[in-house]
């Protein structure tokens, strides 16, 4: 496939190899990371061309205040800072929840050949669920983009920790 092809399917476990699935698992760690310092549970890996992990993040919006913290965005400037280079041709990035804009943004500036993300973000997500800007062809890159891999667990995984956030919210409420 012509790394340049905008792509986004929803693919069935037998889409990815086994490296794909053992990306996406350090992935999930990392979102568990992420629900331990009270983050949202997103995690990010990025490879190389090798299949070599080159960057990895969990989200710290919270903990770093700072918006730009995404997992996206943490594991993208580790791996241009190990790599000595903004530009990841050939890397693709693995994360547990659909991009957003800004995430997507700084994908396509980096020249990812592909993203592979987990669960949809209806609210925020731009591979497909809110906006599909990965398909615009005005843009100057663009990428191969798959979704659904261990998906379950990610979704499960989010919506366990709303469910204990709301939990604590209402716990507090009523203490007051």
């Amino acid at each position: 496939m012509n790394p340049n092809e905008s792509v986004h399917t929803q693919s069935d476990t037998d889409a990815f190899s086994a490296n794909d699935h053992l990306a996406m698992h350090l992935a999930l760690q990392l979102a568990q990371r992420a629900w331990q310092q009270g983050e949202v549970p997103v995690g990010a890996v990025l490879l190389d061309e090798q299949g070599q992990v080159i960057g990895q993040g969990f989200n710290q919006v919270i903990t770093g205040h700072d918006p730009s913290l995404h997992a996206e965005m943490v594991a993208l400037r580790q791996a241009a800072a190990q790599q000595k280079n903004y530009r990841l041709p050939g890397a693709q990035l693995f994360v547990t929840l659909e991009p957003c804009v800004m995430c997507l943004g700084a994908m396509f500036h980096a020249r990812l050949a592909r993203i592979v993300y987990a669960a949809a973000d209806p609210k925020t997500g731009a591979c497909g669920s809110l906006l599909c800007l990965h398909h615009n062809q005005q843009l100057n890159h663009q990428t191969q983009v798959q979704s659904g891999l261990l998906q379950p667990q990610a979704s499960q995984l989010l919506r366990d920790f709303f469910k204990e956030r709301r939990a604590l919210a209402k716990q507090k409420r009523l203490s007051l």
